[in-house]
């Protein structure tokens, strides 16, 4: 029963530590793109 907790343990500091590592490395910004679309200003007048 010790060594199951231990694993599991030991599975939840790795997780913890890669978690930690991708927040900090991972770049999940999306690239930069321009957007026109084209607006009637007093349409109904």
């Amino acid at each position: 029963m010790g060594r199951i907790l231990k694993a599991v343990a030991v599975l939840a500091v790795l997780g913890a530590i890669g978690l930690i590592g991708f927040a900090y490395l991972g770049d999940l910004t999306p690239a930069p793109s321009e957007t026109r679309k084209p607006v009637e200003l007093n349409a109904g007048s």
